[in-house]
């Protein structure tokens, strides 16, 4: 029998905390009272276990427990249930962290097809940092979108990304904007041999994405963005598996409604397979940490059997001026997404975007190689 090892975060009382990790561990298991179970199978290997109850100071307590890996079958969205379904509605908990068994990581499928090693080849970008932007703001055409995605492109840019808002709104419906925006893509590779890749917004319910899918494999394109909290892990997990070939990067919309430790989320996400994370960088208009950062980063690229790392893509009000710093934070295993800082350049977009591919390839050559990751 296998357990998932998982770290909860419990604030309150030290005189509760004992309490309160029972009580969870029987929430995430079985969920009534053991007392009344005199099945010995679901005793002996479901009922989840406590392991430790430790104080972290102020109030807050680290709650190890152990669930069985069998309630979660080979379903991504079963595990996110199992490890945090009913407990998510207590306002005083968090889910910190997890260890999953080999068995399960196995069950739940081959994680990411690309991963970070995948994204470098499709772009030839070995021994470098990756580059990356964004298509904004809501309101322009299909047209006008294919104008900026084509002067990224002229840039040398990696990988060009629908902002996560854009669907199929009347103003640029899904069909129309991939395909200007895929040909403004071949346009440019035609002109700088560089095989920038355009990276179109799924969105809507599961057969509407087969459907954005069908057109995105139509124009040639091979990468996508989803919304993992919005479309959910099992849907990612099953697009994973139907489509092996488009490399998908996560979006963090909606992922802090939900008290899941970032590096948890991107853990989970990574293994739905899941081939790049975007979250928000320490310093930019949203509130996440150095230490948070880091902890996401390694999260996505931390050596696992059987599961290639994926690339960590911080963002979120970046500029070309913190390049050097962000490549001296994250190395050379990062996908560093610029987008606002050089759409305000306007007529000089395509410049500004070439010196930002050129401040990534000076700074990557003076680090250590990039790693391989399997």
């Amino acid at each position: 029998m296998s357990w998932i090892d998982v770290t909860y975060h419990l604030r309150g009382s030290p005189e509760d905390a004992e309490a309160r990790a029972r009580a969870i561990a029987v929430e995430q298991s079985i969920e009534m009272p053991p007392e009344a179970v005199d099945d010995p199978f679901v005793l002996g290997e479901i009922l989840g276990r406590v392991v430790a109850v430790e104080s972290l100071g102020g109030g807050l307590h680290a709650i190890r427990i152990l669930l069985s890996a069998a309630t979660v079958g080979g379903d991504a969205g079963q595990l996110l249930n199992m490890l945090f379904g009913n407990s998510s509605l207590h306002e005083d908990l968090t889910l910190a962290e997890i260890a999953v068994p080999p068995d399960l990581r196995a069950a739940l499928g081959d994680g990411p097809q690309l991963g970070l090693d995948g994204l470098r080849r499709r772009v030839g970008a070995q021994a470098r940092a990756l580059t990356c932007s964004a298509l904004k703001p809501q309101g322009l055409s299909p047209e006008g979108l294919a104008r900026l995605a084509e002067a990224f492109a002229l840039g040398g840019i990696d990988y060009v990304k629908d902002d996560h808002g854009l669907a199929t709104q009347a103003y640029s419906p899904f069909p129309q904007r991939v395909a200007a925006c895929a040909a403004a893509m071949r346009r440019a590779t035609a002109r700088t041999g560089h095989p920038t890749r355009y990276v179109p917004s799924l969105s809507g319910s599961l057969d509407a994405v087969r459907e954005q899918l069908r057109i995105i494999k139509e124009e040639g394109l091979d990468t996508a963005m989803v919304a993992p909290a919005i479309l959910g892990l099992a849907n990612i997990q099953q697009l994973r598996r139907d489509y092996p070939e488009i490399a998908l990067l996560a979006h963090p919309s909606l992922a802090g409604a939900a008290r899941i430790d970032p590096a948890c989320l991107t853990t989970l996400w990574r293994l739905a397979g899941i081939d790049a994370v975007i979250f928000p960088n320490h310093g930019g208009r949203f509130g996440y940490s150095e230490e948070t950062c880091r902890r996401i980063a390694d999260a996505a690229i931390a050596p696992t059997p059987g599961l290639a790392a994926i690339a960590p893509v911080p963002a979120g009000g970046m500029s070309v001026a913190r390049v050097p710093e962000m490549l001296d934070f994250y190395g050379r295993d990062v996908m560093l997404l610029i987008g606002g800082n050089l759409l305000a350049e306007g007529d000089r977009l395509s410049d500004a975007t070439a010196a930002f591919v050129a401040t990534v390839h000076q700074h990557s050559q003076a680090q250590a190689p990039a790693e391989t990751h399997a």
